[in-house]
């Protein structure tokens, strides 16, 4: 396969997708590759972004200010990595405000590296989805300019936000992204919180749930299953966030999101 074919398949590409892209004969010798690599990188037509990852330069580009897709970026920094967190909201169209870093879930833990304006954060996947086997538990495949990225679910996602709200932007953006979204497989929702085995994060859930009941058609039937995980002990839903104490999930609410303060008129 010629370079010019392999370029127009993957705009972003690892050197395994190399591999598995370049004839029989260079795939056996690591220098073919690596010198096929640094032929391309001297003569402008890839870009190193990270560590094993290369961006192509569109015939007519220049290295320096050519476009580079950040969500390809992110789902070829791990082998195994899954857009996740605020990202995938984002790369799903619900994301309430555009965001420069992009997060991925990986079962390997990895430095948060940088390109230009973009930074790139790799998150360790759950200690309980990994002991069982579980890691792509409510994921889905994308389609990223003709190249399949893996991401999870809505659903999954919004169990993921509340359960890690550093991860994306704070709870207003995180309210208004999730509140975009029309409709979520309840049912997947709950069995992702059980598979999680964290119970503030079940409180958590069935909180938001019990927001938002009438938009989403929550029926004591989801509720009812979340309350048995719930804590026995009040939590905060955010660590060391005082606010109003929710005796129905033992949470210990910040102000400024129970009162919903943003929407305010000052």
């Amino acid at each position: 396969m010629s370079a010019q074919e392999i370029f127009l398949k993957q705009s972003i590409f690892t050197l395994d997708d190399l591999r598995a892209s370049l004839d029989k004969e260079h795939s056996r010798n690591q220098r073919s590759r690596e010198a096929f690599v640094s032929y391309h990188l001297k003569h402008g037509h890839l870009i190193r972004v990270r560590r094993g990852v290369f961006a192509v330069v569109p015939p007519g580009g220049e290295p320096e200010t050519c476009s580079v897709d950040p969500y390809l970026v992110a789902a070829k920094s791990a082998a195994d990595a899954v857009l996740a967190y605020h990202t995938a909201l984002d790369v799903q169209g619900k994301a309430h405000a555009l965001f420069e870093r992009y997060f991925f879930l990986s079962g390997t833990p990895l430095r948060p590296t940088k390109f230009r304006n973009y930074r790139f954060q790799g998150v360790l996947c759950p200690k309980a989805l990994r002991e069982k086997g579980q890691e792509h538990f409510a994921t889905t495949i994308v389609d990223r300019a003709g190249t399949g990225v893996r991401v999870t679910t809505l659903e999954r996602t919004l169990v993921d936000l509340l359960d890690r709200p550093d991860l994306g932007g704070g709870w207003e953006e995180i309210w208004r992204s999730l509140e975009s979204v029309e409709y979520f497989d309840l049912d997947q929702v709950i069995e992702y919180v059980k598979l999680l085995d964290n119970r503030t994060t079940a409180a958590k859930t069935g909180y938001y749930l019990q927001q938002h009941a009438d938009a989403l058609m929550v029926d004591p039937g989801h509720l009812d299953p979340l309350r048995k995980l719930r804590p026995s002990q009040p939590h905060y839903l955010e660590r060391g966030k005082g606010g109003q104490f929710n005796r129905d999930w033992n949470l210990i609410i910040p102000k400024r999101l129970a009162d919903r303060s943003w929407e305010q008129v000052t």
